[in-house]
């Protein structure tokens, strides 16, 4: 079987009405498949005026707004409804492939079952850890049960770090886990792209040292513990700036705790590609990323990363030699933890190129296409063996 021959029915809870790392990856995955003259549909909600055109064919599913607070713009498919039931029959996927465990997606899968069409998972974030960034840190335990349970209904799964592969074998999510990681786009993420007129226009001095944070400003980022580091370094007087790349809807907050940073706002391409460069120090202290793709285009980029050491970061970042990884344990705790990390870079330019340029020397290891193939054989793989097992069983029946 060849990769042209597959047929994939792809669900997403966010193709593209709203820009982030899961979604990029996504549509760079569909690219790459009709580029090899696969056939795949996607399901996912729609709206009227979404962040970027959709890759492929994309169907709407039904949905309502995500009902949690502070999380308005994004939206939660709700089931496959009679219309996208008809198109699933009618497109006839040999592969379903689900990318978040919303209630679609479980409706997605029990179709799959009834029709006998193997099922992938791709998983795309911590979604167990979410509950502790809005008060709610005693769901923990049963959003992890609901997730073994989905997960383990599904043929395969894959991630995109082995940290994170190694967090859902411990957790007993599956135990056929493949790695499709991420690739960064050189032409827009180097170091080449840094640009000291653009820093002197927002407020940088040539010889200012912008620590930089990058990504949508919601709390399960680590918005709380980025502000505190930000507090315990301006208590140890350590020279600094702050730099904030993105949007979202805990702007205010963060504005509003890291009094005299600069905020510039989402940009994409190569507007981002220009800001990320003209930094000096990425600061990450997520650990809510399966991956970390803002992690791998600071490192492109030529910055040093300080990053918390948990899934995604921690099979990215190599210790004293990229950057630094600090293990998370009370927000307290990380903030002295992260300030100590990030301290020297503040005023040590040799130390901060060494480490930026080992970093963008790894980021050349990871390229899109060899890495999106890899999803593409696990399709191969999980259609052939569905493909036995019914040969197996027809010639079974007969006997």
């Amino acid at each position: 079987m060849q990769t042209s021959d597959l047929r994939i029915a792809l669900f997403s809870g966010n193709y593209n009405y709203t820009r982030d790392g899961a979604n990029q990856a996504l549509n760079r995955l569909v690219s790459s498949l009709l580029a090899k003259g696969a056939a795949v549909r996607v399901y996912s909600p729609e709206v009227a005026n979404p962040d970027f055109a959709p890759t492929g064919d994309l169907v709407g599913l039904p949905n309502v707004p995500m009902p949690v607070k502070g999380r308005g713009e994004y939206r939660m498919p709700t089931h496959l409804g009679a219309a996208v039931k008809r198109d699933l029959a009618k497109f006839r996927p040999n592969i379903v492939h689900l990318s978040s465990p919303d209630p679609a997606a479980h409706a997605a899968l029990r179709w799959a079952q009834d029709h006998d069409v193997p099922v992938l998972a791709s998983v795309h974030t911590r979604f167990e850890t979410y509950p502790r960034y809005y008060n709610m840190a005693f769901l923990e335990p049963l959003i992890i049960m609901g997730l073994r349970r989905f997960y383990n209904r599904c043929d395969a799964l894959v991630a995109p770090s082995q940290s994170m592969i190694d967090e859902l074998l411990a957790m007993e999510m599956h135990d056929d886990i493949g790695l499709w990681s991420r690739g960064v786009d050189r032409t827009i993420f180097s170091s080449a792209r840094r640009d000291l007129d653009w820093r002197r226009g927002i407020g940088l001095a040539d010889d200012d040292v912008a620590i930089m944070f990058l990504g949508r400003l919601v709390m399960e980022k680590g918005l709380d513990v980025f502000a505190e580091t930000i507090v315990q370094l301006r208590r140890r007087q350590v020279p600094h700036k702050v730099l904030v790349i993105g949007d979202g809807p805990a702007r205010g907050w963060f504005e509003a705790n890291l009094p005299g940073g600069i905020f510039a706002g989402f940009k994409t391409g190569e507007a981002l590609g220009q800001a990320l460069a003209s930094g000096d120090v990425f600061f990450n202290p997520s650990v809510t990323e399966t991956f970390g793709n803002v992690t791998l285009e600071a490192m492109a980029s030529g910055l040093p990363v300080v990053a918390a050491g948990a899934t995604g970061s921690a099979s990215l970042v190599a210790e004293g030699v990229t950057g630094r990884l600090v293990v998370p344990t009370a927000k307290e705790a990380d903030a002295l933890a992260f300030a100590e990390a990030i301290a020297p870079y503040c005023t040590d330019l040799a130390l901060r190129r060494a480490h930026g340029a080992a970093g963008e020397t790894r980021a050349c290891e990871y390229g899109w296409e060899a890495i999106n193939q890899i999803v593409a054989d696990t399709y191969v793989r999980l259609v052939e063996n569905r493909s036995a097992l019914q040969a197996a069983e027809a010639a079974q029946a007969e006997a």
